[in-house]
């Protein structure tokens, strides 16, 4: 990997960014199983968010593990839409576009056992080592002008 990435830098962070839309409603419905009808319906109800290329949809490879994510909760947990939205809320990292991901169950990083991450398959959201870490990342946060009472 580092040889291609001396000889291409461009090209190479291009082809692995996880959070670029590059497939198509069709396409994604096709790689989950499910309608297209039915992933138009989840994002009307704001559980993802794919880019758009005029009126296109284009969903990226993070989009594509969110929906298999939705699709695990949904039949496999039993829950709605509206359970999987306020599951879903509870992820800071949901919407984010550079979440790492989570770690092993069995690993020396700390993770949140009840709460199976959405990114890695068989692996659990890691801790915020401190409180300040959640806030950083908190839109709220980030949107607040001029007020006291939030900071």
């Amino acid at each position: 990997m580092e040889f291609i990435t001396r000889i291409f830098p461009f090209e190479v962070e291009f082809m692995f960014d996880e959070d670029k839309g590059v497939y198509t409603i069709g396409t994604v419905a096709e790689l989950i199983g499910e309608h297209p009808e039915t992933l138009r319906v989840w994002e009307r109800n704001d559980l993802l968010r794919p880019d758009r290329e005029g009126y296109q949809r284009k969903y990226a490879n993070n989009d594509v593990k969110r929906l298999k994510f939705i699709k695990f909760l949904m039949n496999e947990k039993g829950l709605n839409i509206a359970g999987v939205k306020q599951l879903t809320s509870m992820y800071s990292c949901w919407y984010k576009r550079n979440c790492k991901g989570g770690a092993a169950q069995n690993s020396a990083t700390p993770v949140n056992e009840s709460k199976p991450c959405w990114k890695l398959e068989g692996t659990f959201c890691l801790v915020a080592s401190d409180k300040a870490e959640m806030c950083n990342s908190c839109d709220m946060l980030k949107n607040c002008t001029g007020c006291t009472g939030c900071k």
